[in-house]
């Protein structure tokens, strides 16, 4: 039976995803400069942008907490309580966000705007489930039995990876409904610049652009 320490890190490389996500809402600016984007979409750009950082560090601190366990040789107690508050985190940040958007409403004077904010707020919603339903199983991971714990902790991963095409669905969608002057006025936001200057390379390239 594989022991807790390599299943742990197959864990935390499965959660690599959560960055891509977040990061495809700082876009890059697609205007030739002959005028800014509507002022009505800047603002909403705004108002999404600015609830995003916070919920960003959350998702990166969950991340990085799973991935320092996987690096220790912790005990089960210890794996399944860093992994629940971690689940728990990324399902809150990406409640938050989901929420943020939501709030923002439709970005103005967009072709099918209710539609595309729809799509991406139903995806967020639908991750924070998933990282709400990981959070249970870990919680009732057996840690007096080592091969029972590392079973589920192997199963739990297992899981985590599936969640790849729902991390994929939510950025298809947040680049949906960042099309023409609201991916301007998005890129214009220092928040949501932020968010890309602290994401790795092969993120940054992968998204924004």
């Amino acid at each position: 039976m594989e022991g807790t320490n390599p299943v742990n890190k197959k864990l935390a490389a499965a959660l690599s995803g959560g960055a891509v996500l977040v990061v495809a809402l700082s876009g890059c600016s697609s205007s030739d400069g002959s005028k800014g984007p509507d002022p009505k979409l800047v603002a909403w750009a705004k108002s999404v942008c600015d609830a995003v950082p916070a919920q960003d560090t959350k998702i990166k601190a969950a991340n990085a907490a799973i991935s320092t366990t996987a690096a220790d040789t912790a005990k089960p107690e210890t794996l399944r309580k860093t992994d629940s508050q971690a689940f728990q985190d990324m399902a809150d940040g990406y409640k938050a966000i989901a929420t943020a958007i939501k709030d923002a409403g439709a970005p103005p004077g967009v072709s099918d705007g209710a539609k595309r904010l729809q799509d991406v707020v139903k995806s967020f919603n639908s991750l924070s489930a998933s990282y709400a339903d990981l959070k249970k199983q870990v919680d009732g991971l057996n840690t007096k039995d080592q091969a029972k714990f590392a079973s589920g902790l192997h199963d739990v991963a297992v899981q985590m990876t599936d969640l790849e095409k729902k991390h994929q669905s939510g950025t298809e969608a947040l680049k949906n409904l960042q099309q023409g002057e609201v991916k301007d006025a998005v890129a214009q936001q220092a928040s949501c610049k932020k968010i890309a200057s602290s994401a790795s390379p092969s993120v940054t390239a992968s998204t924004a652009g």
